[in-house]
């Protein structure tokens, strides 16, 4: 692997995705530049590019006179942010399944493993990256490089619902059975199975949360 340097931008993207990860930052809570240039020690102008890409991201809104916020996102926005991942990771995969090796297919199981002991265990945080180291590897051997931009974009956005939302959606023996559900597309070889299954993955999860967030703002 080549060491990527880390822009300040970059810095700051991640910084704020681990907040949300954590519980520190919650949707719809301020986010400050000058608050974040003091916690991170650097000047505002990384903050603001980096600011700009959560917003292009859909983590961010800005509104006018008043500043950005930690986006709350409609049960459509998130059911259309699940479906449009769906359709490109079950693409994207369907189109490369023959190139895995049974290395990166047991690779793949061990982290379905992974992800079960770290949801028994309640540890969001590591469930959330792991599910991201995951569907990573899915996608990897593609090299439609507008898919893997707009899979990456996605990608900040559905972990940090997942992360919010899936103790109230799964155990953790379905999460593994969601998963294993995938390596076993792969392994029988079947494109329009894979693809049906990527797709239906995603589908399923954000309809889920969807349902959460309405019964969630019908108690508001």
């Amino acid at each position: 692997m080549p060491i990527i340097k880390k822009t300040y931008k970059d810095q700051v993207v991640a910084y704020v995705y681990q907040l949300l990860l954590d519980g520190t930052l919650n949707a719809g809570e301020q986010i400050k530049e000058s608050h974040l240039a003091e916690e991170m020690g650097i000047s505002r102008a990384p903050i603001r590019e980096a600011l700009k890409e959560l917003i292009m991201n859909g983590l961010v809104e800005y509104r006018p006179q008043v500043g950005n916020f930690i986006a709350n996102m409609s049960p459509k926005q998130t059911i259309d942010s699940y479906t449009t991942r769906g359709v490109l990771e079950g693409f994207a995969v369907m189109q490369t399944y023959n190139q895995f090796s049974a290395e990166e297919l047991k690779k793949l199981g061990n982290l379905v493993s992974q992800m079960e002991a770290y949801a028994t265990q309640k540890n969001n945080r590591m469930l959330t990256n792991t599910g991201g180291e995951f569907h990573d590897l899915l996608i990897s051997k593609s090299n439609n490089v507008q898919l893997l931009e707009y899979t990456d974009r996605l990608s900040l956005k559905l972990h940090t619902l997942f992360n919010r939302h899936w103790g109230r959606l799964y155990n953790s023996s379905e999460i593994a059975r969601r998963h294993m559900a995938i390596v076993g597309s792969l392994k029988q070889g079947d494109p329009v199975l894979i693809e049906q299954v990527i797709r239906e993955h995603y589908t399923e999860t954000g309809t889920k949360i969807a349902e959460l967030q309405t019964a969630n703002s019908d108690h508001h």
